[in-house]
Order: structure tokens, then C-alpha cells, then sequence
């Protein structure tokens, strides 16, 4: 009698399995979109669109050196070079848009990625945050200048001004939470408080779901040792504000390329006057890119250039391919190092 082989499953294929079929899903969400795309792409200058393809590399680039500009100052971390820099950036890009998760799957992804090279989950999720913060800062400080712009020459509808003061709250709201962040992350006294109460609340949380059959997830150990390198990674970076400099000049590079995606198309089609409302439209939008599902972004950028004038067709239009030409890009060219990474095959520089 023959036996059956029974499969067996790493841990590795199963998760290339289930991003395969949540980039499925991504795709399938944004299908009509697609063809919405394929229908209207005639109508813009193709060789204007190719031009998209080195600036989202370049802009994978520019968001890769935001964390590894950084850590080049750290002596017991290994140099990166370009083409490294490049290439986890691509993978880190692709993981954000396939896995519908807000900005956590980004970051699980990245610490997994790092972890080899002698880099912490609390510093990697340290460089998140600091990444995070940086382009939101740079995307409100552009959102104001545009806003400036458009009132100086009178380009706000009467019943769009609402937007500014909706902006100016955003800027303070963001900030607040970065200082937020700095203020507890600063004092190793409430670092360790916060670190104790997120361990009760998720050890709860875990015993709740599992109907009290599993009592704890995660080890006071690692908690504490999470939340003290994120303190030590502040507090470096207090130390040392010179460390910050490339990554913050990056930074804003990366938030120009972002702006600079949907402009390539806007003139593409013919609107390269639309500028400033990208540029407030982009900054709004944004400060859900980090905490919600991917689609958001768009529809609030899209609501806020319809609210400052811009036509409907036009708005939707500039935002929708935008949306489904990166996304396209994004899988081809961040899927297939995306699954070497998985699968442990080393990336040579």
C-alpha cells in the first residue's frame, strides 16, 4: 500500500501564498478602476508618463535613504550600498500597496528585513516613525505655501475655504502626536510605563480572542526591549542632531517625488496649473496614508481638489490613474524581489 506524502508548508510559503492573494485582491479592488485608466489613457501624452518610471525609482531611492542615511552613523551596522538601498526600498513599496494594512505591514515587513543586518525591531520602528514624521511636516509646510499661493491670486471658491483652516488643524493635530511620540519616548521612566501598559493591553486583548486558552503573546523582555531601543534611538538622535540632516534633506526630496507623481500626469493631460491644488490635495490626503487601508488617500485627495474648483472629471481623472499607474509599476517591479527576500536568497551588492 503506498502512503500519501503529506505537504508541508513553511512558514516562508505560506506567506508568498497569501500576498499573492492579497495583491489579487488589491487588484481586483482596483479593476474598475483599471479600465477606467486604460479608457482615458489615450487622452494624455504617453511620452510625458514614461517619465514616471525613473522618478518613482528615484523616489523609492530618496524614501530608502531616509532610514539608511541614518543608519550609516551607526558603527556596529553594516554600510549599505545603493543598489541595497534601492532594492529594499522597492520590496518595502511593494509590501505597503499589496497588503491593505495601513502602514503595520510596512513595518512588520521592514523590521523582518532589517533584523539580519543588526538592526532592532524598536530602531526600525524608530526610522518608521521618523520617516513618517519628516514627510508629513514637508507635505503640510508645502500644503500651506500653496494654500498662500492660491489666496494671493484669488483661486479659492468662497465656499472652499473651509480647507484652510481644516489644514492648519491637520498641522497642529500632526505635530501634536509627534511631540506626543518625543515626550513619552524622551524619559526612560515613561517609556517603561507605556511599554508596561501596551503589555497588559495586548496579553488582555489575546485572552480575550482565544477564549482565555492562550494567556500571554508577548514576553515582558522583548516589550521592554522594544519600547528601550526606541528610547535609545531618540535619544541618539537628540545627542546627535547632525544625524539628521541627509535624512531630512531626503526627506524632502521624497515628499517633491510624491507631489511630482500626480504633476507628471496632471501634465500629461494638459494641467500642469494644477500644482498647488495637488500640492494641498497631496498633503490632506496623506495624513491617512500611514493609519488606513490603501483607496482612502486617494478619495480624500481627489475630495479636496474637487472642493478647491478643480472640475470633477479632472480631479478624478489625475488621481485614479495616478493611483493605478504606480500600483501597476509597484507590482512589477516590487514583486519578484519582494519574494526573493522572502524566500532568504542574499541580495548582493
Amino acid at each position: 500500500m503506498v502512503k500519501k506524502k503529506r505537504l508541508k508548508f513553511s512558514f516562508r510559503t505560506i506567506l508568498v501564498i497569501l500576498t499573492a492573494i492579497l495583491v489579487g485582491y488589491v487588484v481586483y479592488q482596483n479593476w474598475p478602476d483599471i479600465l477606467e485608466t486604460l479608457n482615458h489613457i489615450k487622452e494624455a501624452n504617453g511620452f510625458i508618463l514614461i517619465l514616471l518610471i525613473p522618478e518613482q525609482l528615484f523616489m523609492y531611492y530618496a524614501c530608502g535613504q531616509i532610514f539608511f542615511s541614518y543608519l550609516a552613523h551607526r558603527r556596529n551596522i553594516k554600510k549599505f550600498s545603493n543598489k541595497e538601498i534601492l532594492r529594499i526600498s522597492t520590496e518595502l513599496n511593494f509590501v505597503n500597496h499589496a497588503i491593505p494594512a495601513g502602514g503595520i505591514g510596512g513595518l512588520a515587513f521592514l523590521t523582518y528585513r532589517l533584523t539580519p543586518y543588526n538592526v532592532s525591531a524598536g530602531h526600525v520602528s524608530f526610522l518608521y516613525l521618523f520617516r513618517y514624521a519628516i514627510t508629513t511636516v514637508i507635505n503640510y509646510l508645502q500644503a500651506l505655501i500653496a494654500i498662500a499661493v492660491l489666496l494671493v491670486f484669488n483661486l479659492i471658491p468662497t465656499e472652499a475655504k473651509w480647507v484652510i483652516p481644516v489644514s492648519l488643524l491637520m498641522n497642529i493635530g500632526v505635530l501634536f502626536f509627534l511631540w506626543f511620540v518625543i515626550f513619552i519616548a524622551i524619559s526612560e521612566k515613561r517609556i517603561e510605563s507605556f511599554a508596561r501598559i501596551v503589555e497588559k493591553i495586548t496579553n488582555i486583548a489575546v485572552r480575550i480572542v482565544t477564549f482565555g486558552h492562550k494567556k500571554q503573546l508577548v514576553e515582558h523582555e522583548a516589550v521592554t526591549k522594544y519600547f528601550t531601543d526606541i528610547h535609545n534611538s531618540v535619544s541618539i538622535a537628540k545627542e546627535n542632531k547632525r544625524y539628521l540632516k541627509k535624512p531630512i534633506m531626503w526627506g524632502i526630496i521624497y515628499s517633491f517625488c510624491e507631489i511630482g507623481t500626480y504633476w507628471i500626469v496632471a501634465i500629461s493631460l494638459g494641467r500642469p496649473e494644477l500644482l498647488a491644488y495637488i500640492m494641498v490635495g497631496e498633503a490632506i490626503g496623506s495624513v491617512f496614508d500611514g493609519i488606513v487601508p490603501y483607496g482612502l488617500y486617494e478619495l480624500g485627495m481627489a475630495g479636496v481638489m474637487i472642493a478647491l474648483g478643480v472640475d470633477f472629471p479632472t480631479a478624478t481623472i489625475i488621481t485614479v490613474m495616478t493611483r493605478v499607474i504606480t500600483l501597476l509599476f509597484t507590482i512589477a517591479s516590487g514583486s519578484v524581489p519582494y519574494y526573493d527576500a522572502i524566500k532568504g536568497k542574499k541580495n548582493e551588492s
